[in-house]
């Protein structure tokens, strides 16, 4: 079984920056990884996504320039780091591994989620 544990979420000041991580229970070379965000009373939305291999990243609009994603497959741990944080940005962020119908784990799995607030 898959287990994704992010970290990191709290409080940010406008124009901040705060760091996301998520491990995984699995060794997670074979899988890409994404960080999606739900606000309240919205759908949740992909926020970056990132190949197995480091390459093939992908922003959404909202925080192209501002948020890096980035992955460690050695430590099994994918990163988000948020920089220049703006009263958008708060919402649940959530890790998820996307299934590989080549490998083991063919099935999406998703983290609990951190919480991130903006606050002045």
């Amino acid at each position: 079984q898959v287990q994704l544990v992010e970290s990191g979420g709290g409080s940010v000041q406008p124009g901040g920056s705060l760091p996301l991580s998520c491990i995984a229970s699995i060794k997670f070379d074979l899988y890409r990884m994404s960080w999606y965000r739900q606000a309240p009373g919205k759908e949740r939305e992909l926020v970056a996504s990132i190949g197995r291999d480091g390459s093939g990243i992908t922003y959404a609009d909202s925080v192209k320039g501002r948020f890096t994603i980035s992955r460690d497959n050695v430590e099994n741990t994918l990163y988000l780091q948020m920089n220049n944080v703006n009263p958008e940005d708060p919402a649940v962020y959530y890790c998820k591994l996307t299934g590989n119908v080549r490998q083991r784990y063919k099935n999406d799995y998703w983290g609990r989620g951190t919480q991130v607030t903006v606050s002045s």
